[in-house]
């Protein structure tokens, strides 16, 4: 079983910038999709964006409320995916959640087996 690791949350202004870190340690990733998720106070768990295996397309998804702004993306190592946050607005807030499966890539949280403890992100002035 994955034991993945986020990091990167933390305080930023509206319109500033995170880049977010999901990571096993002693596993690659590039047989998984990788979803990242997150879930505000009060509200459902939803899908930001995932990217598929490397041993498909390889390709990308994202949610329409991010759509332009948040770049997902794999390390050259395989160890590594990445959630660039960019254009950051109040509304981003919550806790961020990777989460791995094997199969296509999805914005359903149940199809996912293994998950992060979560990172925090704020976005206030």
């Amino acid at each position: 079983q994955l034991q993945l690791v986020e990091s990167g949350g933390g305080l930023v202004q509206p319109g500033g910038s995170l880049r977010l870190s999901c990571a096993a340690a002693g596993f690659t990733l590039d047989v998984y999709t990788i979803g990242w998720f997150r879930q505000a106070p009060g509200k459902e768990r939803e899908g930001v964006s995932c990217i598929s295996s490397t041993i498909t397309d390889g390709s990308s998804y994202y949610a329409d409320s991010v759509k332009g702004r948040f770049t997902i993306s794999r390390d050259k190592a395989k160890t590594t995916v990445y959630l660039q946050m960019t254009s950051l607005k109040p509304e981003d807030t919550a806790v961020y959640y990777c989460a791995a499966r094997v199969g296509i890539p999805s914005s359903k949280s149940p199809l996912y087996g293994d998950w992060g403890q979560g990172t925090q992100v704020t976005v206030s002035s």
